[in-house]
């Protein structure tokens, strides 16, 4: 277990494998160990950070905010602290918001960028996570910890396939706080990245399951159409959490994102889209 302090707490991160550097990024209520997998394969290829975002895992969580450009400051600050100047970043979720996020803010740090069921407008989330971000429901959802807990382990099976999600899901939701819980999703809720995803101009991937129940997984639609040169994944069998669903599949694709040069081509990238069933959530 590694950390580095910065000044608005610390960070824990896991590092594995040799190469080049990528910063893997997980998603609200989440922590590093949903990207085991993930970096057990890339790490014969890539030199592969997971870290926790402040208020999840194992990192600080005594902090006023826990909003989505906190955590674009968080990977400014953890690259800075390790001495990475610039690499791809690969988000899960609110992972890959915070990702896109950070290409936006800081194009200089960014080389390639991954979004993984990430929604990019907040409107795009199901309607309990919406809910979650408001101060009333959390509270109470908090104060019946018990329960929401015993609830999202019956959920668990429509959530994610992989039979050790609720287990992984049940130890991530005892490290997380109140403030955590209800000032990150709130954030995430507010957030439109619309308007500004023309300022992407390095490779960008998106990654969709098509059953997916926590975004709404034609999110790449509105990615597609602010990156134009995107190129687009999709998973019919998949829902939210691609990576621990269909682990070898999900590697390889992102694999060969990785491995391709870091220039955009003249032309569009060509992207694997086939038709999907309209899902209002």
């Amino acid at each position: 277990m590694s950390s580095i302090t910065t000044d608005q707490g610390i960070v824990h991160y896991e590092v594995y494998g040799r190469g080049r550097p990528v910063i893997l990024l997980h998603g609200w209520l989440g922590s590093w160990g949903l990207w085991q997998e993930t970096m057990a394969y890339l790490g014969r290829y890539y030199r592969t950070y997971a870290l926790d975002f402040w208020g999840f895992g194992e990192s600080g969580k005594k902090r006023d905010t826990y909003a989505v450009q906190d955590f674009v400051s968080l990977v400014d600050q953890f690259m800075d602290r390790l001495g990475i100047d610039r690499a791809p970043l690969v988000g899960h979720s609110m992972g890959g918001t915070v990702s896109l996020s950070v290409a936006i803010k800081y194009p200089q740090r960014v080389n390639k960028v991954v979004v993984v069921g990430s929604p990019i407008v907040g409107s795009s989330l199901a309607v309990p996570l919406k809910l979650a971000g408001y101060r009333g429901i959390a509270f109470m959802l908090f104060n019946m910890m018990g329960g929401f807990r015993l609830a999202m382990r019956v959920a668990s099976p429509v959530i994610c396939r992989d039979e050790r999600f609720a287990n992984m899901m049940d130890r991530d939701l005892s490290r997380t706080t109140l403030e955590s819980f209800l000032l990150s999703i709130a954030s995430l809720r507010r957030t439109d990245l619309r308007p500004m995803l023309g300022q992407i101009k390095i490779p960008a991937m998106g990654m969709y399951g098509d059953r997916d129940v926590i975004v709404h997984p034609k999110q790449w639609e509105p990615m597609k159409k602010g990156i134009e040169h995107a190129q687009i994944e999709r998973f019919p069998t998949a829902g939210h959490f691609i990576m621990l669903e269909e682990p070898q599949d999900f590697s390889q694709r992102l694999k060969a994102f990785l491995d391709m040069k870091d220039s955009v081509p003249a032309t569009v990238m060509s992207t694997t889209l086939t038709p999907t069933p309209s899902v209002t959530l």
